[in-house]
């Protein structure tokens, strides 16, 4: 399976400043990967910009690319809800937060998505959702923001405070 690369905020950066003075071919790779663009095709483009055949591998080992779909599709971390599960103000927020996402991101095609968030109970049971709701936003809109919909998730819990 191919895999979709997308800029890192890093290279973004270098989009903007140049300040790692890449090669011209490397920088117009760089300029090429969109998150949309699998792997396969920015390869078919390497001959064209005369950038050498390792030119993804160099730009992800510089931190300037990183997967974000394809087989290595958003990887969601295990049970950040652990111990935690049952707690109504976690579930109210994750809820919130689901609802909302799918409102913002799937407008009317979340509308099964929405009947799944709709049917979880806990918090446990809405975390087991992301990875549905990760692969829903990438097909509606892009891996990117599928990533980003996951980190801010991510924080969103990670901010809660453990209440004991």
């Amino acid at each position: 399976m191919a895999y979709i690369h997308a800029k890192t905020a890093a290279g973004r950066q270098e989009i903007e400043d140049r300040a790692r003075r890449l090669p011209p071919a490397l920088r117009s790779i760089l300029l090429m990967v969109d998150g949309q663009r699998d792997d396969t095709a920015l390869t078919a483009l390497l001959p064209g910009l005369r950038a050498p055949d390792d030119a993804l591998a160099q730009l992800s080992a510089m931190g300037l690319i990183e997967i974000v779909g394809g087989s290595a599709a958003p990887v969601v971390a295990a049970a950040l809800t652990a111990g935690r599960e049952q707690d109504p103000e976690l579930y109210k927020r994750l809820y919130d937060w689901m609802s909302e996402s799918v409102r913002r991101h799937l407008g009317l095609k979340g509308y099964f998505m929405q009947l799944k968030v709709e049917r979880c109970t806990d918090a446990g049971s809405l975390e087991k959702l992301w990875p549905d709701m990760a692969a829903a936003i990438s097909k509606a809109k892009s891996p990117a923001l599928a990533n980003r919909w996951l980190e801010e998730t991510r924080a969103l819990l990670q901010a809660d405070p453990v209440i004991a």
